[in-house]
């Protein structure tokens, strides 16, 4: 029980890790005594986030790639075979949104959404599927972690038609993952966010008082809010949650608040 949530001794790949809730992982990660790898397009931001976060104790490694094709996926899946013999833990989190009125809403927002957050973590799953299953054993299988959002599971007044629509897809993928990699003794889960403080939600991160006021707990989350979720699924303690999408929102996600009543 005492290192039910130890991490010591595993690899991790994050990606979109440079920044906001990827960072927010990789960081618990390291503190729990993984061995971790961040991606992120920009490569200048993600060696800069890497050294930091080495700095601050632990082993965190760059791996600049785009993950918005095929192409990358593949690429980056060959990179970290090169270093690394298994990899015991992939966090698929890079992501990107696109807001625009129903009527002008263009295909580029939808096929960038779609392509990145959706489209790339199954095709990065593949692609390192032989690595994952070197780390792969019934007493102690290998993780896949994917980073959804709230936006996935109740409809968003925001008009990011093809965000939410991707997040969606990916709680359902997530599923559909856990059933066929079970046998290969992979665990496949995700976190759904609420809001944190990042370049995605700019809300939370600028003005947090506006985002708190949205939120049944009164406070948008922090670092190891969201950290704490990651680590649980990655570690001992999540051997058993298969296919689960776990909510990360301080409620928001199955709350409803009336003017008479408040959160109910």
């Amino acid at each position: 029980m005492k290192n039910l949530f130890s991490l010591d001794g595993r690899t991790a790949l994050v990606t979109g890790g440079s920044r906001g809730v990827g960072r927010m992982i990789a960081e618990g990660f390291l503190a729990h005594g993984a061995r971790v790898y961040i991606t992120s397009r920009k490569a200048a931001e993600c060696e800069a986030t890497a050294a930091e976060l080495s700095a601050a104790g632990g082993d965190c490694y760059a791996l600049p790639q785009d993950l918005s094709t095929v192409e990358g996926c593949q690429a980056l899946a060959t990179e970290l075979a090169t270093r690394e013999p298994h990899l015991d833990i992939l966090v698929n989190n890079a992501g990107a949104a696109w807001a625009a009125s129903f009527e002008a809403f263009p295909e580029r927002g939808w096929d960038k959404v779609l392509d990145l957050n959706l489209k790339s973590p199954f095709f990065l799953t593949q692609a390192l599927l032989p690595l994952l299953s070197k780390a792969a054993s019934a007493e102690r299988p290998a993780k896949v972690i994917n980073v959804a959002s709230i936006e996935g599971l109740t409809v968003s007044p925001l008009p990011s038609y093809s965000y939410q629509a991707s997040k969606a897809g990916l709680i359902h993928l997530t599923r559909v993952l856990a059933a066929r990699l079970a046998r290969d003794n992979i665990a496949v889960s995700a976190i759904a966010p609420g809001f944190f403080p990042s370049e995605m939600n700019t809300e939370a991160r600028d003005d947090p008082a506006t985002s708190a006021s949205k939120v049944p707990i009164s406070r948008v989350g922090s670092p190891e809010d969201m950290a704490g979720a990651a680590i649980y699924l990655a570690s001992r303690a999540g051997d058993y949650v298969v296919g689960a999408t776990i909510t990360v929102d301080g409620g928001i996600a199955y709350a409803t608040k009336t003017p008479s009543t408040g959160w109910l």
